[in-house]
């Protein structure tokens, strides 16, 4: 024989290459949403800070104001480079779930600048009524767990793969019976 055998390719041997066969997908994917979060998380920051210090806008409004714009950025670059092999639904339906799930995260993020600067900083204001202390609990804390929850929601349920089902048409799949 020639070597030219009908049958399914070789498997790699080892765990690290099994594992890389398994969810290389997956890393590339989180490379792709790390690098356009890093361009938000640059976004974010420069223009909270610009408006918070430069500015003097109130420290959540400044954070609401960023987080928004710095939103718009990684909904064109998650859309059209981390997941454009995934098959386009509703563009609108995606991009209102993309919102609303940053949203949450914006959510998230605000809420610990809030307990941070309102909670603690009641507590021990010259710790942590400060320009540091807001940066670390805003983008810190709050984008650290802002992002897993975004990576997870946007995989989920906004860039979905083509034949999964999402969360209504799986609800009326069920037998009625059972």
């Amino acid at each position: 024989m020639t070597g030219d055998q009908p049958g399914p390719p070789p498997t790699r041997p080892g765990l690290a290459r099994a594992l890389i066969d398994r969810f290389g997908h997956l890393v590339r994917e989180l490379s792709k949403f790390a690098t356009v979060g890093s361009v938000a998380f640059i976004v974010d920051f420069a223009l909270f800070n610009y408006l918070a210090n430069a500015r003097g806008v109130e420290q959540v409004t400044a954070k609401t104001i960023s987080t928004v714009i710095a939103a718009t950025v990684a909904f064109v670059g998650n859309r059209f480079w981390t997941w454009r092999h995934r098959q386009r639904s509703n563009p609108a339906r995606e991009y209102a779930l993309f919102f609303l799930f940053n949203g949450v995260g914006l959510g998230i993020a605000v809420a610990c600048l809030a307990i941070s600067r309102y909670g603690l900083g009641a507590l021990w204001p010259g710790v942590f009524q400060t320009a540091l202390a807001d940066n670390i609990a805003s983008f810190v804390v709050g984008t650290g767990l802002g992002t897993l929850f975004r990576f997870w929601s946007y995989r989920r349920f906004v860039f979905v793969e083509a034949g999964t089902q999402t969360v209504t048409e799986a609800a009326h799949d069920r037998d009625p019976r059972a």
